[in-house]
């Protein structure tokens, strides 16, 4: 697909991602209305997950930020709007503006076909997430992992208490064990045609043996066989170095901008 119809589709997952992370949480709202679509999860943080999302880039910036303002108002918490540069800059121009400084600039970053399997280290193990204990691994992993961002751990175990999530047809999540220690983490979500990465991330301790890259490996390589013709993720700091060594491409950036109660 050329690059045009790769940016729509991985904006569609990206969108599809922020969708399913309200929806699985207890108490979790998604609201679309007019070429927005608002997403609250249960647990209300702010940066990232509670947030609002242009569908329709012909929508004036001025009337999402009422529109946004109007909707997040009255129910007390922050939110973050979500855009994306190749079609949202008038929102970040107008947002600015407004004083409301940028937070985040993530990569988007694509890769075009299905990697090759590697032999894994002694004693490194894969398993793919499945019930109630494996779900609590996983939220230990990606809350040790994404507290270096300032996210508090206990976010992750609100975010994947219902472990019926990682069983969704859509979704394949692994664990990375060290001698049986869950280490490293990942997941795809499969809408689109794209193999959409999420929740990459290692525990502090276990940084620098290359298990994010065994990781998304494992996950990208998933979301091709689950049907995907792409892969495309958001990259942090830490991962952008790992995904551009294992031949992602950068096609976009994604710019987060928070407005806190």
């Amino acid at each position: 697909m050329d690059d045009a119809e790769l940016l729509r589709r991985a904006d569609l997952n990206y969108i599809e991602f922020n969708r399913e992370g309200a929806r699985s949480t207890a108490g979790g709202v998604v609201h679309e209305e007019d070429g927005l679509v608002f997403f609250v999860p249960g647990h209300r943080f702010p940066v990232g997950f509670t947030g609002v999302m242009r569908l329709e880039p012909a929508l004036p910036a001025a009337g999402v930020i009422a529109r946004a303002k109007q909707w997040f108002g009255p129910r007390g918490h922050g939110y973050t709007y979500c855009l994306m540069s190749h079609r949202d800059l008038d929102i970040a121009e107008a947002l600015e503006a407004d004083g409301i400084g940028r937070i985040g600039y993530s990569p988007g970053m694509a890769l075009d076909g299905r990697l090759p399997d590697v032999a894994l280290p002694a004693g490194v193990t894969i398993e793919r997430v499945s019930g109630s204990v494996a779900a609590r691994e996983f939220a230990d992993v990606t809350g040790a992992a994404y507290a270096t961002y300032g996210m508090p751990p206990k976010i992750a175990h609100e975010q994947f208490a219902d472990e019926r999530f990682f069983d969704l047809p859509h979704v394949c999540a692994f664990l990375i064990r060290v001698a049986g220690a869950a280490s490293a983490a990942a997941m795809v979500m499969v809408t689109h045609g794209v193999a959409g990465l999420y929740w990459v991330g290692t525990t502090p301790e276990a940084r620098g043996r290359g298990l994010a890259e065994i990781a998304t490996r494992t996950a990208g390589n998933a979301g091709f066989d689950m049907g995907a013709r792409v892969a495309a993720l958001q990259a942090s700091v830490m991962g952008e170095p790992i995904y551009r060594r294992m031949g992602y491409r950068e096609i976009t950036r994604y710019p987060w901008y928070t407005v806190l109660p």
